[in-house]
């Protein structure tokens, strides 16, 4: 599995940061980043707990808004 420094490299080798970076600045990205905690997710990411970040994904995807970014993100990796 990929840790989110090799991810983002990956997705700028791609060239898929932009659109990355659009869909997080969409309004559905923006009501999906008032739903989470920022700095709770950060410290969860660098201890490695991933308990918590299976939770805050499973709440982002049970939205409506997460399940159109997902898709998205989806055919974008996909292309």
């Amino acid at each position: 599995m990929l840790n989110f420094e090799q991810l983002g490299r990956e997705l700028e080798r791609r060239g898929k940061t932009t659109e990355l970076r659009a869909l997080a600045e969409s309004e559905d990205g923006a009501r999906l980043a008032a739903m989470l905690d920022a700095d709770s997710l950060a410290r969860a990411a660098k201890s490695g707990d991933g308990e918590a970040l299976r939770g805050a994904l499973g709440t982002v995807l049970s939205t409506e808004e997460g399940k159109r970014l997902a898709e998205r993100i989806r055919r974008m990796m996909g292309s």
